[in-house]
């Protein structure tokens, strides 16, 4: 698979989870940090991304619309091992 990682954003933007978002989990200026992100950070982020989620709860349906996501655009998901990076 080839392709740039594609943002964990899965087009609900709802932000009403003190300011994270009820799908992905991001804030505001998270997902505006993702946008400048590059080659293995983005990786990183969306690890950091599933640690959050893990700490916030509610978010166990994200991952498999993100792998989803990453399929369509013809690139491997990176782990989703809650907990690891």
């Amino acid at each position: 698979m080839t392709g740039k990682l594609p943002s964990p954003c899965i087009g609900v933007c709802k932000f009403r989870r003190e300011g994270h978002c009820i799908a992905c989990s991001m804030t505001k200026p998270q997902k505006k940090l993702f946008k400048s992100l590059k080659g293995k950070h983005r990786p990183a982020f969306v690890a950091m991304l599933l640690r959050q989620q893990e700490a916030l709860g509610g978010y166990s349906f994200w991952p498999r619309k993100y792998a989803k996501k990453c399929a369509r655009k013809d690139v491997a998901p990176p782990a989703m091992d809650r907990g690891t990076a």
